[in-house]
């Protein structure tokens, strides 16, 4: 009997496609992407309620990507799919193909496993109305695991481009915004696409519209990652595209994720432009356009961003962790008349509501660039959009095992002990906008800051955040803190432990 559970992730699917890391076996194999791809097929022509469909496929640099896409595309085909190989893309690309007049393709498949390491690999999924949500994947998964078929009459596969489309799009928001033809001459962005799909940035957009792209970085697509891997959140990746600014002196620095829909930057002084950061500056620039705005972030924002987004008169609104639900969030707040112009996670998946609420990080550095552009022209510059956010002196984030396979109901145990265990305590306060575990404001006398425990939705684990205004200050809260969590034998809390004494 087959089964395909472990490759759901959330709202995709992924796992592992390459042989020869040890201890990792093989799963996203030929009759798995093949099922899969008739799962997709079975699962579209029912949602469309027609079985005249058109749907574009596309993958990211990753080794593997070529023969997944060919796999899915194969078997979409024999189900009666009229499908098109539009080779390398990027994910929000690939949904794009079902908005842009001349493709309106009734769905789109993307290849790629984001940020994960080079042998894994798996699919996103669109349709015109955004990315499929966590119960369509669960239906897709059923399907491809029964012997249904559609029953149609074979289709073919043709092949295609729209990253030239996709590029001029992005390309004409900065000519429009700007006015001119060169809107970029006399400034220099580098970008690092860490041998991802997101090169095409730097040569399509930037450098047409007179952009000196000198001293970018592995622009080339290799689906091996050489140099280090392609994530806004990592260390190696963020320093890399800091000394590329150092290096050649510019104005702005870019990196991409591996299928681009997340970005991070630094701007012209070598400092990070990313996480709270990121937020806040996005924040100050919608908040001009669209006072009052509601911004949709994920639970573990500062505090200081929540000042600074009061500050500037918009709304903070902190939800749960994870892409899908912060969008669905602001989606559901503008349903209800309220105007959230932006759905964010710190991780760097931004949203825009003018953007079909898709989390594409190609837009996002667009509309920084077009910041900077303005700002050159009328005197500021991007550091003095976010000078009076308040960052935290220290951070930091502990991930905690929990030994049980039924992990869920022991998470929430601990989480309901420790909000009846913070009302208690001298100098804890619980937060009131609180949407997902435990977060907690801690006064100067007993760490100058907060945490927020939470449990994961699918791995038995739960992370715990803390941030402090002062310095020592998360040593303090960790203190405060592990006494009470120690007491829960399943969970590994030996870091945390260690961390406070």
């Amino acid at each position: 009997m087959k089964n395909y559970s472990k490759l759901r992730n959330e709202s995709d699917i992924r796992g592992i496609a390459i042989e020869g890391v040890p201890g990792q076996q093989v799963n996203l194999t030929e009759e798995a992407c093949r099922d899969i791809g008739r799962g997709f097929a079975l699962w579209l022509i029912k949602r469309a309620g027609k079985s005249d469909l058109r749907v574009a496929v596309g993958r990211d640099s990753r080794l593997s990507g070529e023969k997944l896409l060919g796999w899915i595309a194969t078997e979409m085909a024999k189900e009666g799919i009229k499908v098109t190989d539009m080779g390398m893309a990027s994910t929000p690309a690939m949904f794009m193909t079902t908005k842009t007049e001349g493709y309106m393709f009734d769905g789109a498949v993307m290849v790629t496993a984001s940020h994960l390491p080079y042998n894994r690999n798996g699919y996103k999924f669109f349709t015109p109305d955004g990315g499929v949500e966590a119960s369509d994947i669960k239906e897709m998964i059923a399907l491809a695991e029964s012997d249904e078929h559609t029953g149609l009459e074979p289709a073919g596969i043709a092949k295609a481009e729209f990253m030239s489309v996709y590029s001029k799009r992005l390309a004409d928001m900065i000519i429009s915004a700007c006015g001119s033809q060169k809107p970029l001459e006399g400034l220099k962005i580098v970008v690092d696409a860490g041998n991802g799909a997101g090169g095409f940035y730097a040569e399509k957009v930037l450098k047409p519209l007179g952009a000196d792209i000198t001293g970018s970085r592995y622009l080339e697509p290799d689906g091996s990652f050489p140099n280090h891997i392609p994530n806004p959140e990592n260390e190696e990746a963020m320093a890399s595209i800091t000394e590329a600014v150092r290096e050649s002196g510019a104005d702005l620095g870019i990196i991409f994720d591996t299928d681009v829909d997340r970005a991070g930057a630094v701007l012209s002084d070598g400092s990070e432009l990313n996480r709270n950061r990121l937020i806040a500056m996005l924040s100050a620039m919608l908040l001009r356009d669209h006072p009052g705005t509601t911004i949709v972030t994920d639970s573990v924002t500062s505090s200081g961003l929540a000042e600074f987004i009061a500050e500037k008169g918009g709304v903070h609104h902190r939800f749960k962790r994870g892409y899908r639900n912060v969008i669905n969030e602001a989606i559901r707040l503008n349903n209800e008349g309220v105007d959230s112009q932006l759905a964010i996670e710190t991780s760097g998946h931004g949203a825009f509501k003018e953007n079909y609420f898709l989390d594409d990080g190609a837009y996002i550095v667009t509309k920084l660039i077009i910041e900077l552009s303005r700002g050159v022209k009328m005197g500021y510059t991007l550091h003095s959009l976010i000078d009076t956010l308040k960052e935290p002196k220290e951070s930091m984030e502990f991930r905690m095992n929990i030994a049980l396979e039924d992990f869920k109901p022991y998470g929430n145990n601990i989480i309901s002990e420790l909000e009846k265990y913070a009302a208690k305590q001298t100098g804890w306060t619980l937060a009131p906008d609180n949407h997902e575990g435990v977060r907690v404001n801690l006064d100067k006398a007993h760490g100058d800051g907060w945490f927020l425990l939470r449990l994961s939705l699918h791995e038995p684990l739960m992370p715990l955040n803390i941030e402090s205004d002062s310095e020592g200050g998360v040593k303090v809260i960790a203190g405060e803190l592990s006494g009470f969590i120690e007491k829960f034998d399943k969970l590994d809390s030996s870091k945390l432990v260690e961390y406070a004494k």
